[in-house]
């Protein structure tokens, strides 16, 4: 249990790193995360090691495909919860999910209200007219069609601590 929370804690400090930095996730760092797992496990665990990395790997695949086809996460952020759920097992990957997409609402509405397009449009909605913004103008209506957009792993770290203080707490 300890190696593979390790594994998986390497695995989230060298993802968290290319996110930041290129805003990817490497193809190569996933795909050996997971044949890492499935050796580990099929060697410790056997049979029943094998089925722990295959239904993981289901676990942080088939929900993180749903976002990735709605556009909410890039295809490395869905490649890597398969590789997570490959190390830690359905049920801990599930959890690390769920605080990641709930600390990932808390950094989207930090966004908006800091940033001033969505800040100027708010006022403007809620102001009477003589105290609105003039300046909305082709920047705000940029920011708009391009949307805010921020690594997913400074969501996902803080969600595998969560997880990781909550078990052990």
């Amino acid at each position: 249990m300890l190696f593979e929370g390790g594994a998986a804690g390497v695995l989230l400090v060298i993802a968290l790193w290319f996110d930041v930095k290129f805003m990817r996730i490497p193809n190569v760092l996933t795909a050996t995360a997971a044949v890492c797992a499935l050796l580990y496990h099929g060697i410790s665990g056997g049979f029943t090691g094998i089925g722990t990395v295959l239904a993981g790997t289901a676990a942080g695949l088939i929900p993180m495909l749903f976002l990735y086809l709605l556009k909410g996460i890039g295809a490395g952020d869905v490649k890597l919860f398969a590789a997570l759920g490959a190390w830690v097992g359905p049920l801990p990957v599930l959890q690390i999910m769920v605080y990641s997409i709930l600390f990932a609402g808390l950094i989207g509405i930090v966004l908006l209200i800091v940033h001033r397009p969505f800040f100027t449009r708010v006022v403007n909605i809620l102001m009477p007219p003589m105290l609105r913004f003039n300046d909305m103008s082709d920047g705000l209506n940029q920011a708009w069609k391009q949307g805010l957009k921020f690594p997913f792993m400074l969501a996902v770290a803080p969600g595998a601590v969560a997880v990781w203080y909550f078990s052990f707490s």
